[in-house]
């Protein structure tokens, strides 16, 4: 067998064996991002910035059945089997294309958005409603106090409501019955604010996630070049012509 088809259905079956790994991967990654949003969706105006999951997921649940399809065509050497296999990793090599450019845009999106919006839920703090719980979480999960610092709790109604306190979700010590949330005791509070805090852990989340799908979309460039060589060489060694040599 002529080395360089021996080699390309070799990467090709490996690529089909990754095709499997990486739909598994793919749909891992994408849920983790959508998770890892909805943690927070209180905080989140712009929903679309879940899109690059969605279209994650997606293609990783496609990707279980292209698998045996490449794998299929490659053994047999089928050139309409590995036409179509190519026509598939184009569509997802585009598909996460899509999904790295989207990526950077919401990435870039996520500071500017997030801060003016948080605001607005820090505002209707009461302590009792869904937002007020979403607010207590992330103060006590990120170790923050306020949007930007506890200075912000000032000016919501919270504060002139409450003799001049914070929530206790911003005492570094939920626990402990000194921290009353009075800000003239800042050693027993959080002193981050928790815009920085949200926009790093965000971005973080989506930056694990475009960093998987390069990978496997150099993975699929080397599979597209696999499939022209094996496509080739197999048409040239059926039409009769036999390459010369020096």
């Amino acid at each position: 067998m002529d080395c360089g088809i021996l080699t390309s259905k070799s990467v090709l079956l490996l690529l089909s064996l990754i095709f499997w790994a990486a739909g598994a991967a793919l749909a891992y990654v994408g849920a983790y991002v959508i998770k890892s949003y909805n943690n927070f969706t209180s905080f989140l105006e712009d929903k679309s910035t879940m899109i690059p999951a969605a279209i994650i997921i997606g293609t990783g649940l496609l990707m279980f059945i292209f698998g045996l399809v490449g794998c299929c065509a490659t053994l047999r050497e089928s050139k309409v089997g590995l036409s179509f296999f190519l026509l598939i990793i184009l569509l997802i090599f585009a598909a996460e294309v899509a999904a790295l450019v989207l990526g950077f845009i919401y990435q870039g999106k996520i500071k500017g958005s997030l801060g003016p919006y948080m605001i607005q839920v820090f505002q209707k703090y009461d302590g009792n409603n869904s937002q007020s719980d979403a607010v207590d979480h992330l103060q006590s999960q990120s170790q923050c106090c306020g949007v930007y610092s506890s200075a912000n709790w000032t000016t919501t109604t919270w504060y002139s409501s409450h003799n001049n306190t914070v929530p206790l979700s911003c005492c570094k010590n939920h626990t402990d019955t000194v921290c009353m949330g009075r800000l003239d005791q800042p050693e027993l509070l959080y002193n981050k604010g928790c815009e920085p805090q949200l926009v790093k852990f965000l971005q973080d989340v989506l930056s694990y996630a475009m960093l998987v799908i390069l990978g496997f979309a150099i993975i699929k460039f080397f599979g597209m070049l696999s499939v022209c060589v094996i496509t080739c060489k197999t048409g040239n060694r059926r039409s009769g012509y036999q390459p010369l040599y020096a």
